[in-house]
């Protein structure tokens, strides 16, 4: 019986190239967002650690504005396929190291931005791995932290969390904005600012780029079709399978 880390690694090593080309995770609103944030903020010598980096999309956005990016993920696919596109980019001040969030092999207050992108939904503690940000971040530093909402309502919220574990079985749960707040007030992080934007999945390349078998894809498609008028309306659900959820960012800093 694997383990989660084991699950997660066994689910992204072979999509790394899929996740690299995947429109959701290589463009939106939020990413632009948080490079303007960045600009504006950091100096050219501040070094930022990307948790959970995936394919390096955060990483390739940043590096510019940054003296060095370290891009941490536990999928060692994913980190070659950033050692790649970094030097595709000519991006230099990227460099790569293996790891996972609830256990950060960095000292105390080592970076004066932490970030993380479209990855915390698969973290097991995520309260653990919101204090190692925390504990890593230099005093009066900045926490970055962009991903998928949880709905509000338990019963949007039941048919969210059982169609995201369906298509990818190293999901965790996508948190509301409730227990985010929660959660980050809890570690010590002041939130200095919030944005949210609805993010459509199209269905055919959402199951594609996790490889879904088909019997769990037509158990997701056999949800949809059985889902209460309040759900179908809240996620907007169309006749394809496609459905729209929030993607959050909170820029957050510590104490000084």
């Amino acid at each position: 019986m694997r383990t989660h880390e084991q699950i997660v690694q066994h689910q992204f090593d072979p999509r790394a190239e899929a996740y690299l080309g995947s429109a959701v995770h290589s463009a939106g609103p939020d990413l632009q967002y948080a490079k303007g944030l960045v600009q504006r903020t950091a100096a050219r010598t501040d070094e930022a650690l990307d948790i959970g980096c995936g394919a390096g999309h955060l990483a390739f956005a940043l590096a510019p504005y940054l003296g060095r990016v370290v891009a941490l993920d536990p999928s060692p696919g994913m980190l070659a396929t950033v050692a790649d596109g970094a030097a595709q980019r000519g991006l230099s001040r990227i460099e790569v190291r293996r790891g996972n969030a609830e256990s950060l092999p960095f000292p105390d207050g080592a970076f004066p931005l932490v970030c993380t992108r479209y990855s915390s939904h698969h973290w097991r503690r995520l309260e653990t791995a919101i204090q190692e940000m925390r504990r890593v971040l230099a005093p009066g530093g900045h926490a970055l932290i962009i991903d998928t909402l949880g709905a509000e309502d338990a019963l949007t919220d039941t048919y969210l969390q059982s169609t995201e574990l369906l298509r990818d079985v190293s999901h965790v749960r996508n948190r509301s904005l409730r227990e985010w707040r929660t959660l980050l007030q809890s570690a010590g992080l002041t939130e200095v600012e919030y944005r949210q934007w609805p993010t459509r999945l199209e269905f055919t390349s959402w199951v594609a780029r996790m490889r879904t078998p088909e019997d769990r894809i037509a158990v997701i498609r056999g949800l949809q079709d059985v889902a209460p008028r309040e759900v179908r309306e809240a996620l907007a659900i169309e006749a394809d399978g496609s459905f729209t959820l929030g993607t959050g960012l909170f820029w957050l800093r510590a104490p000084t």
